[in-house]
This record gives C-alpha cells, structure tokens and sequence, in this order.
C-alpha cells in the first residue's frame, strides 16, 4: 500500500505532488505520519512534505469530530447511555485512564487520530480539548516521522549506502 501512495504522489506533476501527501495524509492509517515519510522519500522538500501531510491529517480529524460531536448530541438528546461493545469499551477504559492528552498523543500508534478523536468525543470528551490535543498529536507525529525519513535519506544517499546513486 505505501508503495502504490508513493507511486501516486510521484506521478503528480512536481508542482501538485504536496496535493498528493496532503489527500494521502487524509486517509486514515495513513496519518501525517506516514503522509510525511511518503512525501520525503518521494523527493519532495522535507518542509512542504510534513506541512501537506500535518493539514491533510487535521483537515479529515476534524470532519471525524465534528460528525461524532452531531451523531452524539442527536443519539443522546432524549434518551440514555447504551451498552458498549468490548472494543469500545477498552477505549473508553483507556481514555479514563489517560485523559484528552494522553490518548490523543499515544493514541495514534493504536489506532488512527480520526478513529481515536471520534471515539473521545462520542464518549463526551470536550469537542475543543479533543481538537487541540489531536492537532498537537498531529503535528508531533508529522514532524518526527519527516525528520526520520529526512535522516534516513541523507544517511542512505551521503552515507554511502547507495554507492553514491541518489534514489
């Protein structure tokens, strides 16, 4: 799957390629994350990489939260609170445990930022709290996965690796 939204963001022309990471950062499981790494393997500049994949990720979290934030407020509007099933409910014990901060920041290694800021905000979490701390976690995870593919590149190219061949 990376290697065919790598072979994506390539075919763009160079000047729509941070399109390409933008709409791939938007896909959940994807993430900024991966969005960014796709991005700076591809060639483009580390910079313009992570910020398409940081806005993509934000842009798809946000609809998430605000659909989960409207589905709730109707669900709950005149009646009380269902049963949840088990996958749910692991969710909802680790929320409590950790909080807005803590599962928006570790959360996206389990499960995407979307799924994981839907699920807090369907759980009665603050719709503006789950929004800042996801951005945060966004951002945070965007910037270290573009650094770590920006190293590994300049390791690869400059350390030798590809016998002085540039990818």
């Amino acid at each position: 799957m990376i290697s065919t939204l790598q072979d994506f963001t390539a075919s763009l022309p160079e000047v729509f390629q941070w399109l390409g990471v933008f709409l791939i950062s938007a896909i959940p499981f994807v993430e900024s994350y991966f969005g960014a790494a796709i991005g700076v393997i591809g060639g483009i500049n580390p910079i313009i990489a992570v910020v398409a994949a940081i806005v993509g990720n934000v842009i798809s979290m946000l609809v998430f939260v605000f659909t989960a934030h409207g589905v709730r407020a109707k669900a709950t509007q005149n009646r009380g609170a269902r049963p949840l099933s088990p996958r749910r409910a692991k969710l909802k014990e680790r929320f409590d445990r950790y909080g807005v901060p803590g599962v928006s920041l570790l959360g996206q290694v389990f499960l995407p930022s979307q799924i994981t800021s839907a699920a807090m905000v369907s759980f009665g979490a603050p719709k503006n709290q789950v929004i800042l701390w996801q951005i945060i976690s966004i951002i945070m995870w965007g910037v270290v996965f573009g650094v770590l593919a920006s190293v590994g590149i300049t390791a690869v190219v400059g350390g030798g690796m590809l016998g002085g061949v540039t990818p």
